[in-house]
């Protein structure tokens, strides 16, 4: 019986820090992307030393959960990032059709559903944040004109506003996918004729469900929304390639 018990080890402090910045990340209170604060500021905020802090900083990058840059801080990764998002990437760069199909078939699934999740959880601040997004592409298509980051930005906030940390990590990277060759390539579609418009009544469509906590009209005013947009995307990836006999 004695075989089976081991020796109790207190913790290094850099063990201890990296176990709160887990903590934090998977809890969403550090979100992906998001930079945290500097070794000194890390190192008072904690009450350690600095050496235990960077220690601490270097597990968790070869971890996977940071990201250092070079004179730029240091960010939170994605946790679908390192399984996900290198080799998606390239199949995205390739416009491969199967891969694009695939990654809007997912996204519908899970905006969908965060877009429910959101009306049953939104808080007064969230809804006045994406509200501040609606505004911004009202503006815009006003003059005909359509931002495709802030149209990424306002889809990214009702994700936060599900309050569902995985469902958040895994769509943003979903998001950053897209947004290296999908928003682009639908961005002439943005620009044509009464479409502006169309975007617009998705939009505000989603966020007035939302704001009224009605979760099923929220998740079934995503899926329309999204359903155009694979649409266009169909006809985007048809002229590109188009079928050989």
């Amino acid at each position: 019986m004695s075989a089976v018990f081991k020796p109790i080890r207190p913790k290094k402090l850099s063990e201890e820090i990296i176990d709160q910045i887990k903590e934090l990340i998977a809890r969403g209170e550090l979100q992906p992307g998001q930079r945290i604060p500097s070794e000194r500021e890390l190192a008072t905020l904690l009450g350690v030393s600095r050496p235990s802090v960077r220690e601490a900083i270097m597990v968790l990058e070869a971890m996977g959960f940071l990201d250092s840059r070079q004179g730029g801080g240091t960010y939170v990764r994605s946790l679908a990032e390192v399984t996900m998002a290198d080799p998606l990437a390239s199949m995205v760069a390739r416009k491969d059709p199967r891969m694009l199909h695939a990654l809007t078939e997912v996204r519908m699934g899970l905006e969908s559903w965060s877009a429910y999740l959101a009306a049953t959880r939104i808080e007064e601040s969230e809804i006045e944040q994406l509200g501040e997004l609606l505004a911004k592409m009202e503006d815009f298509a006003e003059t005909g004109d359509w931002d495709a980051e802030i149209d990424a930005q306002f889809h990214l906030a009702i994700t936060e506003a599900s309050h569902n940390t995985l469902q958040i990590h895994i769509l943003n990277t979903i998001q950053e996918l897209f947004k290296t060759n999908i928003m682009v390539a639908l961005g002439e579609f943005y620009t044509k004729e009464g479409y502006v418009e169309l975007l617009i009544s998705h939009h505000r469509d989603i966020y007035n469900a939302i704001v009224a906590r009605d979760a099923e009209l929220a998740r079934d005013k995503m899926m329309e929304h999204l359903r155009e947009v694979e649409e266009k995307l169909r006809i985007f990836l048809e002229r590109e390639r188009p079928e050989t006999h």
